[in-house]
C-alpha cells in the first residue's frame, strides 16, 4: 500500500504467520480491511496510523 499522507512512500507488511513483525488482516462481508496493530513508519515521513473498517486513523 501507498502512505496514506500522500508521500508516495510504499510501505509493504508481512502478514504471513512466520513474519516478523507481522501484521493481522481482517476482511468484513463487504471487503473492508481492519490491520492491527498500528503502522509506524520509522524512516521518511515516519507517518503512524492505524486501518480501522477501511479508513485511516492517525495516531
Amino acid at each position: 500500500m501507498r502512505c496514506p499522507c500522500g508521500c508516495g512512500y510504499v510501505i509493504e507488511l508481512l502478514v504471513v504467520a512466520e513474519g516478523k513483525p507481522r501484521w493481522d488482516v481482517k476482511v468484513d462481508a463487504n471487503g473492508i480491511p481492519t490491520l492491527t496493530p498500528s503502522v509506524w513508519l520509522q524512516k521518511g515521513c515516519r507517518s503512524h496510523f492505524w486501518v480501522r473498517e477501511g479508513r485511516i486513523h492517525w495516531c
